[in-house]
């Protein structure tokens, strides 16, 4: 019996046995499917379908998924979940340079795509923090309500899982938390699946990077995770 129907999901994979299985797989969760078979034609069914994540294979036809996350990333903020054939570290860290949340290395396995999938969507749900109520490390501020970081009063652009994560570390008050409980809380993984904690050490990276000057706010709590630097 298949569930009732909630999320939009783009497919963006030129394989099309892969997106047969994928589309069998999603709609049985109850996802709502749409599909393209190259980069350009991607494009053209993100702006008509507005749906609430993205799965993008890294290597398509006429537009590959790192020029596609260039374009899109000047438009929305979409979750975007990328899948690569490729193990090299560089291509992930690129992928995540250019703006995707999450990644899977082919081949893996569906109850795993499924499992990241549904967390990217429930850390980008709309938040139901208080109106209005900041919060801030130093000259950093993030406003959960309307989904912005500023620094210094300017707006800087993350990523879902940069903005979940830094608001996580706000939220505790400077407690330490772990990279096991990190990618518990941001990306909604279990102790029981197979994780890897560099994925965590690749977004700070990149976190701390945007965040310029003031990215020693994030703080590295050694053979533990991260915190929020005391005194900001």
């Amino acid at each position: 019996m298949f569930a009732m129907a909630h999320e939009k999901l783009l497919i963006i994979e030129d394989d099309k046995n892969l997106v047969k299985l994928l589309k069998y797989n999603f709609e049985k969760e109850g996802y709502r499917l749409a599909s393209a078979a190259d980069g350009e034609a991607g494009l053209a069914a993100l702006r008509k379908e507005r749906p609430d994540l993205v799965v993008l294979d890294a290597m398509m036809p006429k537009l590959d998924g790192f020029e596609f996350l260039k374009v899109i990333r000047r438009e929305t903020r979409v979750p975007v979940l990328m899948l690569t054939a490729r193990k090299e570290e560089m291509d992930r860290v690129l992928g995540l340079e250019l703006g995707a949340d999450d990644y899977v290395t082919k081949p893996f396995g569906v109850r795993e795509l499924l499992a990241r999938v549904k967390a990217l969507l429930r850390r980008a749900a709309p938040s139901s923090s208080v109106p209005g109520a900041l919060l801030r490390a130093g000259v950093v501020a993030l406003d959960p309500e309307r989904y912005e970081v500023t620094v210094r009063g300017k707006a800087i652009t993350l990523t879902t899982k940069e903005f979940e994560f830094l608001k996580l570390l706000l939220s505790v008050s400077g407690r330490a938390l772990s990279r096991e409980q990190l990618l518990e809380k941001v990306w909604g993984y279990d102790r029981s699946m197979e994780i890897d904690t560099r994925t965590i050490d690749q977004h700070v990276a990149r976190l701390r990077e945007k965040l310029g000057p003031e990215g020693a706010v994030v703080a590295t709590v050694k053979n533990v995770g991260y915190r929020i630097k005391a005194g900001a």
